[in-house]
This record gives structure tokens, sequence and C-alpha cells, in this order.
């Protein structure tokens, strides 16, 4: 991979990158497996992966280097051809975060196409996912002291049709006979491929990604090798990733970011990626010993979501040697300036907020390493991706091209953005003319190039980087026999971004408070994530000219619970508190909040502790206060 020239400050020093084409940049033969082999030519014995077990380097540690990632890798591909797969044929894996991970997830991806699986989803939605993508083989963790994927992978064996092999990782008992274990079927393979590449213009399929939230119907997204590889130079050449940068990974693998950011891109120039246990940030050892790692690996980047920001701020950081770090990335939930700022300033490391989605690779915009980084933007567009900002019209047809600051429908075309779903009819409203990409954000441009998002037109709520379709809650609530309509929205949080909420109306004549409502949610919603913190009973849902229900409504209702509940968390029930929700030409919504507060010795100190909760939360706002 050739080498990134100069600083990227703004938006001419990514014009001036946009002078030499891209394909002139990409080494050649393109393709994840190409990019991995060719680092074990140039550096055979450079550490390529270190995996902490248990998330705290004082415990122990694996090391890789690139000779061993790119041998179990090709033995990966060449145990897979042995099995039947081809360039087209499907391999899902369900593995949390191992080096096995890697060897399976690259070693698909050069014998055919990866799917990679959320393990945590339900059976039903694993066996849907599978089934959309015609898994032909799925990799799996085996048996562990706490029951987990194996279980799962015993439910749905027999449900997929087109299943014809499962590899079992690991494990505490022996491996059954209907499956194969993943360290005897390597150990039987050559070193050298006996499959068949991919393409070397990077024009064939290498992945499936599932994008319809943790709920919902399965929505596959079809990236090809040029994606992948394309993005992962954009990646590496953001943040200045060198293969003289370790950089830690708490994201699980089954997602994009985690993929992309703390995968492929560090792997294509060379980097040391250190797996932080298994769990990653969902383990609590990790973010214990997270800061000590930095110190111990000499970490010059992380990529994280705002719940993980959070909490490692919680994390004692005396006496620790934090200076290796440069950056950190943050993106996949809206993140508070309030939370940038005290990161920042707790930290002493930029922080680059960006913006991405599954559909464009991984990353599509970011805020640049050398330049001002402009808190509570999504950044420039990244080198070779067009960004636009448009008006749409009720077919979703682009009308005009919004002006700056106009706030109008984000749309991305360019070498990162897929091919389309692997069911052509989801690609309606989605894929639009002449190669646009609707994301279905609201955003708007600055006269800077910077992009702002203001709102979703898209109806996901984004749960700590965890995206959930409200459909499975409305679904869950409409069997209640009391409710009559059911509409869930996300409720602005300082801690996960923002919580399902819902809202619902009542049949004629029905009774039921909203204490029973929650109970049946909890019972008829499967995925636990996606269980309503709240749900209100409306007198009437807010509809459309043509009586669909009005969602940027609910939305502005549950910023208004957000903000008020804060109050009164604060400042106790007695302060009485009115918010007024208005539109405001930049930022999209803007939230003006009067409360009156009695007199008091501790009034200041409620007022300044009030103003710093409402800092966390992901909303535009303003605060009056008078005495009572």
């Amino acid at each position: 991979m050739s080498s990134f020239g100069p600083s990227l400050r703004d938006q001419s020093d990514v014009d001036a990158l946009e002078r030499t084409p891209l394909v002139e940049r990409l080494e050649f033969p393109v393709s994840s497996y190409a990019a991995i082999v060719r680092q074990a030519a140039r550096t055979p014995r450079s550490i390529a992966i270190t995996f902490v077990p248990t998330g705290d380097p004082n415990d122990g540690e694996q090391r890789y280097d690139y000779t061993t990632l790119s041998t179990r890798v090709t033995q990966v591909a060449n145990a897979l051809h042995a099995l039947g797969i081809r360039r087209e044929d499907v391999v899902s894996y369900m593995l949390p975060n191992l080096p096995e991970t890697h060897f399976v997830l690259w070693g698909a991806e050069a014998a055919g196409i990866v799917n990679p699986i959320n393990p945590f989803l339900e059976v039903d939605h694993i066996v849907g996912i599978l089934s959309a993508a015609g898994t032909r083989v799925l990799v799996a963790q085996g048996r562990q002291a706490a029951p987990g994927i194996w279980e799962k992978v015993e439910a749905l064996r027999t449900q997929v049709p087109t299943l014809t092999t499962i590899i079992r990782v690991g494990g505490t008992d022996v491996c059954p006979d209907w499956a194969q274990d993943f360290d005897t079927l390597l150990a039987r393979q050559a070193d050298k491929p006996i499959f068949t590449p991919p393409a070397a213009d990077g024009s064939d399929v290498a992945s499936y990604f599932h994008t319809g939230g943790t709920t919902g119907t399965p929505k596959l997204a079809r990236r090809t090798h040029f994606n992948e590889s394309a993005n992962a130079w954009a990646v590496a050449c953001a943040v200045d990733l060198g293969p003289q940068d370790p950089v830690l990974c708490g994201l699980p693998l089954f997602h994009s970011n985690a993929m992309m950011v703390t995968g492929l891109a560090p792997f294509s120039v060379g980097a040391h990626v250190v797996l932080l246990s298994d769990s990653g940030y969902r383990n609590p050892k990790t973010q214990g010993a997270f800061w000590r790692s930095v110190q111990r690996y000499r970490a010059t980047l992380f990529s994280a979501v705002p719940t993980v920001l959070s909490a490692l701020l919680n994390v004692a950081r005396d006496g620790v040697d934090l200076r290796s770090l440069r950056f950190a990335i943050c993106g996949a939930a809206p993140l508070s300036p309030e939370l940038f700022q005290r990161f920042e300033r707790a930290s002493g490391l930029k922080l680059l907020e960006g913006y991405g989605m599954t559909e464009a690779t991984c990353v599509s915009s970011i805020n640049p390493r050398d330049g001002e980084r402009r808190i509570g933007s999504i950044g420039l567009r990244l080198p070779y991706q067009e960004i636009r900002i448009v008006d749409l019209g009720s077919n979703g047809e682009i009308v005009r091209e919004c002006e700056v600051d106009e706030i109008g429908t984000l749309l991305l075309r360019g070498p990162y953005v897929f091919s389309g779903y692997v069911k052509a009819s989801d690609n309606k409203g989605v894929c639009l003319e002449d190669g646009w990409l609707n994301t279905g954000d609201l955003g708007r441009r600055d006269a800077s190039g910077y992009f702002w998002l203001t709102g979703r037109a898209k109806d996901l709520i984004i749960r700590g980087g965890h995206n959930i379709d409200p459909a499975m809650i409305e679904e869950g609530l409409m069997r209640h026999p009391a409710v009559e309509i059911a509409a869930a929205v996300g409720i602005p949080d300082g801690h996960a971004g923002e919580l399902p909420i819902a809202y619902v109306t009542l049949r004629a004549g029905a009774s039921v408070s909203a204490g029973e409502l929650l109970a049946h949610a909890r019972s008829a919603i499967t995925e636990r994530a996606a269980v309503p913190v709240h749900v209100q009973v409306l007198d009437a849902m807010p509809l459309t000219a043509v009586n669909k229900i009005f969602k940027p409504a609910l939305r502005e209702k549950a910023i208004a619970k957000a903000l008020i509940d804060t109050v009164h968390r604060v400042c106790g029930d007695t302060a009485k508190v009115d918010v007024e929700i208005r539109p405001h030409p930049k930022l999209g919504l803007e939230s003006h909040v009067s409360v009156v507060l009695a007199n008091s010795a501790e009034r200041d100190a409620l007022i300044a502790q009030t103003e710093a909760e409402f800092g966390r939360l992901p909303v535009h706002w303003v605060a009056r206060w008078s005495a009572a």
C-alpha cells in the first residue's frame, strides 16, 4: 500500500489526494487475502495479532506474526475449498474475538464469501440470516462453561436448508460427529493455496453483512474486495496508520467497524492488532485494564462507541503512560459534545468523530487528523467518497441539491459504496439513480465542507452502537389485546446515546397501565436490547396527512421526556419544567428548557449539576432558570 503523503487538514488536502486516481494507490491484486500475503512477504516476523485472553495483559498473551497469520488464513481457505466452497458460496461464522476469528474471516473471503453473524441474536433471527445468505458452512465457537454460541448452533443446525458443514472452534467437550474440529481440519491443510484467489481487480464479492438491526427482517449488504480494500486504504490514510502502530481492538468482529478499522486497515499496512479478550469491551476486566494495555503495547489508536468512552473515563489512569496514544475513533452512535470534551481532557488524545455505515463498507467521513476538529460534526468526506445533501421528492427521487447549511438527506457515492442488497427488493428507496446511496440520515454541509447530522429519516434506534429495528418492539406491543397502535423511537441517553421508548394508543373501551404494558413487552420482545425502557399511553397517535404515524413528533416527545426526567432526577419533583422543541436551521432541532426552581442554599449547585447532565445527552438545548 502506497504512502499517504501530505497532512489532512481541510477539504483542499482531500481534493489534492484525489488528483491521483484511486486505482494507482491500491496494490494489485486487490483483495484482503492478497494484502495479508503481501505483508507476510515484507515483514514475516512482525507481530500481526496479540491476543489477551482475559483482557488484562498481566495475565498473559498470545502472539502471531504475519507469517503465521498468512499461513492460517491460507489453511482455512484451503479447508473451505476442500469442503466444496467456491467463489459465490457463503461461509458464516458465530465467533467471539479470537485469533481464529481473523483466520476464518479472511480465509472465507479468500475462498468464497464471508457472512459474520452477531452471536447474541436469538436463534430464529440467526436462522433467518443464515437462510437468506444461503450459508453452506458455519464456523462457530464450541461449548463453553457458560451456555452461549454452541447451544444456539445445536438448536439451529437442522433449520437451514443450504447448510452442509459445521466447524467447531474450541470447546470443553468432544466434538460431535455432525461437526468438524477446526484445529484437526487445519492440521491437514497445506500452507500454499489450492483455491482460486479472488479476481485481481477486486470485483468479486467478499462479504455479506446483516444490516437489519438486532431485530427485524434480515437485509444482507453485498460488498466487494474492491470496496473493502479501498476503504481500508482510506481509513489508514485518515489516521496515518503504518507498520509502527499498535491498534487496540475491543469492538466485536461481527461488526464492520472492528473488521475494517481494527482489522483489514492495519493488516494492509503491517500494523499490530491487539485483541482485548474474546468479548472485548464487554469484559469488565478489559475495561479495568484498558489504560495499562495502552501502556503495555504502546498503542497509538483504538476505535470505540460513546458508551465505551464514557465507561473508560471511570477507569483509573494514575501513573499510566498514555503518551503513545494519538487518536481514538468514535462513531456508530450520537456523541454528546460534553463527553467529547471530557474524554479529550482526561486522556490527552485526539478524538476523531466520523460517520459510516455497513452499506458503504465502514467509514465515509471523519474529522481531519491534522486540521480543525469541529465538535458535533462528522468531519470531512474521505478521499474519493462523494457526499451530497439533497432534497428528496415524495417518491425518493432527487429534486435538487441543498444549499450550504440547509438540512436535507445525506447521500453517498463512491468506491466504498456496496453493490446493493442480496435481495433485490430491499434496494428500493436505498439505491438511487446514478449510483447514489440513500443513507436515510438527515444532515447539512457547512461552507468548509464539514458534514453535520441533524436527525434520521429512517427509523432505526441506535443503542450503544447497536441497531434496533423498532418494528419488533411495535409488533410485540401490538400483541397485547388492549393496544390499538404502537410506535417506538429512541429517547436520548447520556450513556447509550439513545434507548428504545414506546408510545401506544388503546382500543375503544380498553384499559391498561403503562407498567402492565412494559411487563408485556419484556415477555413479548425476545431481544433484551429492544425492550423499551418506558411505555407511554397516548390519547391519540400523531399522524401524517395520509394517516401514517408521524415519528418526528414522537421523537420530540422523547427528547422532552429525557430533559424533564433529568431535571426531576437532580432537582426533585417540585421543580416545574417546560420543554419547547423548535426547528433550527443548522442544528435540526433545539430544545428550550424552562425550569422554575425554588431558592435554596443548593440552588446554584443543582443548576450546575442539571446542566452538566444535559450536556451528556446527544441533544441541542438552551436552559432558562427562574425562581419560584
